[in-house]
């Protein structure tokens, strides 16, 4: 088939939305011929330079960004790239509908960014299209917010705020109804999608791992059973929910056990002083921020990762964790809740801040009275990896969903 693709970002060699937008275009391209909208100013160079190397004979990009606004690099994760991207949207969907002219695309897929609550108007094209996965629907439970300063609070206001819009507006409820299948990372954005209009959502993680990555963390094997150690990785945020992991480690009370933090990030100094207020300084070690070599070397020194995440859409370090071997403790909320079974960690249910850290605390201490329990989900994580979450498995998925959706869905114009 020819496909088109919607990857706003979309950069070989990368993670997050770089990383996605790549790797589903370049999977996608083992089966169907494909044709992927990009910016220049993000990857074309980078792009260009691994297909260089190692061409893809059915992959082709297309490259555009707006005429009078092409810097959009220089915006980070501002408002003004959301603004960027948002009007790229529609300047889309006029590049796409020429190449349709031309080529009579069989399917169209957005695939980046990943936000449920933007539009794409290349849904409103005469061919098949789906939207995402998408993510972005989840929240902090409010009973979580009583440990989050001023700024925090603001934080999460904002956001609400800003999905809020984003929800009422008629052009994302217009994609969302003209979409053959929705894609959503969490079972959250899901509902939100449902109330949307959506007609059919799937819940699937966004995210995998190439197998050279995959070859590199089973080469993980558990250190000695002592001391214990849990590891959390990532930027030192509020909604990471990191202080949670410092006070179930401390009423754990296992004295050979340590907790480590990779990362830095405004909330360093709170952790911190949190941790000596609860009497674990000394066992709880913060490594700051670290190469991705360096944080793998801390996780193959590690027996469990913590990762306690209010709204997380994706969760590549609980994937990555799978890979090398180790079980996952995290909270029943967001992407992680998707991509951990029972027999590869334990979700944890997130009704308020109390009860979760008892019953982190409960699990930490199972780990500690039951070594073995680290080396048999760390077996089931690795498998479940190489099933779901590589993106050679991705791929495979994507192509029976592309082959499914082309039979003839009507799409409204």
């Amino acid at each position: 088939m020819k496909i088109l693709i919607s990857a706003y970002s979309c950069e070989p060699g990368q993670g997050s939305e770089r990383g996605v937008g790549w790797n589903v275009a370049k999977e996608a391209a083992k089966h169907h011929e494909v044709w992927v909208l990009t910016r220049p100013d993000e990857s074309k160079e980078a792009i260009e330079a691994e297909l260089a190397d190692n061409p893809v004979p059915n992959l082709h990009f297309v490259y555009f960004t707006l005429p009078f606004w092409k810097d959009s690099l220089s915006l980070g994760q501002s408002g003004a790239m959301q603004i960027h991207y948002y009007l790229w949207q529609i300047q889309a969907y006029f590049v796409a509908k020429r190449l349709h002219q031309e080529l009579n695309f069989d399917l169209i897929h957005h695939v980046t960014f990943v936000k449920y609550s933007s539009p794409s108007l290349l849904s409103t094209l005469p061919v098949p299209f789906i939207l995402g996965p998408v993510g972005g629907g989840e929240s902090a439970p409010s009973k979580f917010w009583r440990d989050f300063s001023l700024r925090a609070r603001l934080y999460e206001f904002a956001r609400d705020a800003i999905r809020k819009v984003g929800e009422k507006d008629p052009l994302v409820a217009h994609t969302i109804r003209n979409s053959a299948i929705v894609r959503a990372t969490t079972g959250d954005t899901a509902q939100r999608l449902y109330k949307m209009g959506a007609k059919d959502v799937e819940v699937v993680s966004a995210i995998g791992l190439l197998e050279e990555e995959i070859d590199v963390l089973k080469q993980h094997s558990l250190p000695p059973a002592e001391p214990l150690r849990f590891i959390s990785m990532g930027r030192l945020l509020h909604w990471k929910g990191f202080h949670l992991g410092i006070r179930a480690f401390a009423q754990a009370n296992l004295p050979n056990a340590e907790l480590w933090l990779v990362g830095d990030g405004p909330e360093a100094d709170a952790l911190k002083q949190l941790a000596a207020d609860c009497g674990v300084a000394d066992q709880v070690k913060f490594w700051g921020r670290l190469s991705r070599d360096e944080t793998l070397d801390r996780l193959n020194e590690s027996h469990v990762l913590l990762h306690p995440s209010l709204h997380d859409s994706g969760g590549w370090v609980c994937i990555e964790a799978m890979a090398s071997g180790r079980p996952v403790i995290c909270l029943d909320l967001g992407g992680p809740a998707v991509q951990i079974t029972e027999q590869t960690g334990f979700k944890i249910a997130a009704e308020e801040p109390d009860q979760s850290v008892r019953d982190i605390a409960a699990v930490m201490e199972q780990f500690s009275h039951n070594p073995a329990l680290c080396h048999q989900m760390g077996q089931a994580g690795r498998q479940l990896v190489d099933e779901t979450f590589s993106w050679t498995a991705v791929g495979q998925q994507l192509n029976s969903l592309y082959e499914t959706t082309s039979k003839g869905v009507p799409v409204t114009a």
